[in-house]
């Protein structure tokens, strides 16, 4: 239970995170992840062949995202 913690610890203080830590992040799943990438709602950097995510841009994206209720 403790390794659990600490790897929802590490990711929340992560700045970058691949493909599985940024689904995971979401809670979605990495082929959702994908498909949200190849249809350009999720920013995404790439190096080499490998997609990064920004923590705070996939915070960004969240935010932005709500859907009535308070404001």
């Amino acid at each position: 239970m403790v390794e659990k913690s600490q790897n929802a610890d590490a990711l929340e203080r992560a700045m970058w995170m691949n493909t599985q830590e940024a689904a995971r992040y979401l809670r979605i799943s990495p082929g959702a992840l994908r498909n949200h990438v190849s249809r350009g709602d999720v920013p995404f950097y790439k190096f080499r062949r490998t997609l990064r995510f920004k923590r705070t841009e996939l915070d960004r994206l969240i935010e932005g995202s709500r859907q009535g209720g308070w404001r």
